[in-house]
């Protein structure tokens, strides 16, 4: 899938998967058909990015914001994670994804977080793509936490760098985000990586998430190799 003339990929592709409510809505099916067909269509499109040479895909699947929506929804949402990091996970390993989550561990119940450990244990080794799930995640939130352990170990305010900032964020280790993409028409970044996604390239689609295709993706990775990253020089 990737540009043969180029050969230029993002390392690490950010996904906004807006549009699930909408989908379903157009479609005459329960917000949670949406969610569903949602994670559906998250595997079919980290797995056509990872076969174009993307290493890191980050999905933005439950906001720090996402709380305060209906207790229904919330509860459907989490257990349908729940049930991806327990049942999903053969399946990751199958196709060599590694799982990772990103984001806040509290409000989220013991069952979800043991959960989340034993996936990214038994997926660690696996090394064709990483998947991210932001989950209880807020870039504002993420960058606090950070100056926090910062503070906490006694380092001075002339000490602090955006290097040291790095290094406390919730995934170190993990490159910046070189492209990230929002579907349903939205075009703003909604906190999501506000430090990763610094000089990050944007692409918006008119298309829900759960009808965003490999195509469409292909697109996208393709205009992307045709843009020219100045950094700020």
């Amino acid at each position: 899938m990737a540009d043969t003339e180029t050969g230029v990929v993002p390392r690490h592709l950010g996904l906004i998967l807006d549009g699930n409510r909408r989908w379903a809505k157009a479609h005459d099916l329960p917000a949670m058909e949406g969610h569903r067909q949602g994670y559906e269509n998250l595997k079919t499109i980290a797995d056509a990015a990872f076969d174009a040479g993307v290493e890191y895909v980050s999905a933005y699947v439950f906001s720090t914001e996402n709380w305060n929506r209906s207790k229904d929804e919330v509860r459907y949402l989490m257990k349908l994670l729940l049930w991806i990091l327990k049942h999903e996970v053969e399946n990751f390993t199958k196709h060599g994804i590694r799982v990772r989550t990103l984001g806040m561990k509290v409000r989220l119940g013991k069952a979800l977080v043991r959960a989340i450990h034993e996936a990214e244990e038994v997926t660690k080794d696996n090394t064709r793509g990483t998947l991210l799930l932001c989950l209880n995640y807020g870039g504002q939130q993420e960058v606090v936490d950070a100056m926090k352990q910062i503070v906490a170990s006694g380092v001075s305010p002339d000490e602090i760098t955006a290097e040291l900032i790095g290094q406390h964020l919730y995934a170190p280790d993990m490159p910046p985000v070189d492209l990230i993409i929002r579907t349903s028409g939205e075009q703003r970044l909604s906190n999501f990586m506000l430090w990763e996604g610094a000089y990050s390239e944007l692409m918006f689609t008119q298309t829900n998430w759960p009808d965003f295709s490999k195509e469409e993706l292909q697109t996208m990775l393709t205009e992307y190799a045709n843009r020219h990253r100045r950094f700020g020089a």
